[in-house]
């Protein structure tokens, strides 16, 4: 079997950089913007172009006809992305996220509209032909942020777990990514879908909120043995196989054997520091390929972690991802050391 689908959350970014963050009502000054990749599926799939990765990929998802959707299907004919699954939807403004970016930090905050992803839902999804195409993994993100995949299911709890069970029971692995919002309906969405989830990549705020242990501290403060909490909690709510939980400082991997790794975030020199925008879905990216190839834990993190660095390194969401062999050189370029100042938050 092989081959990834990037399927869920399809969204043109809108970047813009700012030279401060403005109190209400002031004003702060936009210095540059661009137009590019948004959404876990659309960068994921993306930065698997960049990678250069010789396995199939194909998007799925749904986008409306207008200019931002004909923006999408332009990108994905530039990068020669299969999207014989990207449903264009009459009468749907195609979801986007107007990215703001704070020049001096990188931080990034995001007033996204959902748009058409509120339609995408389980009869978009067709499994038999992804079992007769052999697909090896199903990658599902943002999950929160697709109103239809929500709906009420009295058996699974929601219509999105049953449809990962489905896509399991035709010997396809699944991957879920999810949002980071402040809301309370992690419980309510996230925690159904669990048992049908083979690898779950998520950050740790994603964590915390999910499992409702505290993962950060005083001044910001990591607190890796809550990391680790949260994580196992997940395995126990049933995720089949992995939970893998990236932050500003690397990530921690917990296998069903209850294996634990650790691998520390690179150090991105200053001068080659642009933005944050896409890095999560880069690491996640580098992730997958490991999964996607049956490498070992430690070298599919060593990928993962110079993927979201070399995203850090363009102010587009994928621009700065490079071929799997020049992106693997960083791990060794910038290699983690004691000086924690330099590293930067995906």
């Amino acid at each position: 079997m092989a081959g990834i689908i990037c399927a869920g959350h399809w969204v043109l970014d809108r970047i813009k950089f700012i030279d401060s963050w403005p109190k209400q009502a002031e004003l702060c000054n936009i210095t540059d913007e661009n137009i590019c990749n948004g959404g876990a599926p659309f960068n994921v799939i993306i930065d698997l172009a960049n990678l250069q990765v010789d396995f199939p990929t194909y998007g799925m998802g749904c986008i409306g006809n207008d200019v931002h959707g004909k923006k999408i299907l332009e990108i994905c004919t530039e990068k020669n992305i299969n999207i014989e699954h990207l449903h264009v939807l009459d009468n749907e403004i195609t979801s986007y996220s107007d990215v703001m970016t704070v020049v001096r930090t990188g931080v990034r905050t995001i007033f996204h509209y959902h748009g058409a992803n509120k339609r995408f839902s389980p009869q978009h999804v067709p499994i038999d032909v992804l079992k007769a195409k052999q697909i090896k993994i199903f990658y599902l993100g943002h999950l929160l942020l697709m109103d239809a995949m929500e709906d009420q299911d009295d058996e699974y709890g929601n219509v999105c777990a049953r449809m990962l069970h489905e896509i399991q029971q035709a010997g396809i692995e699944t991957a879920v990514d999810i949002a980071t919002e402040s809301s309370h309906r992690y419980q309510k969405v996230v925690i159904p879908t669990l048992p049908y989830i083979d690898h779950f990549i998520i950050n740790e705020l994603e964590a915390e909120k999910t499992s409702g242990y505290t993962v950060r501290g005083p001044h910001n403060r990591l607190i890796l043995d809550g990391v680790k909490k949260a994580a196992h909690f997940l395995l126990e709510q049933g995720v089949r196989k992995n939970v893998v939980i990236h932050m500003p400082e690397g990530a921690f991997w917990l296998t069903k054997s209850k294996k634990e790794f650790f691998h520390p975030s690179l150090n991105i020199p200053q001068e080659n520091f642009k933005a944050t925008c896409g890095a999560g879905d880069a690491f996640c990216s580098g992730i997958l390929v490991g999964l996607h190839e049956g490498w070992s834990e430690h070298k599919t993190l060593r990928l993962a972690a110079a993927t979201a660095a070399s995203s850090i390194t363009s102010s587009h969401n994928s621009n700065g991802i490079k071929p799997m062999a020049e992106t693997f050189k960083l791990s060794e370029l910038w290699s983690h050391h004691t000086n924690h100042d330099a590293t930067v938050a995906y």
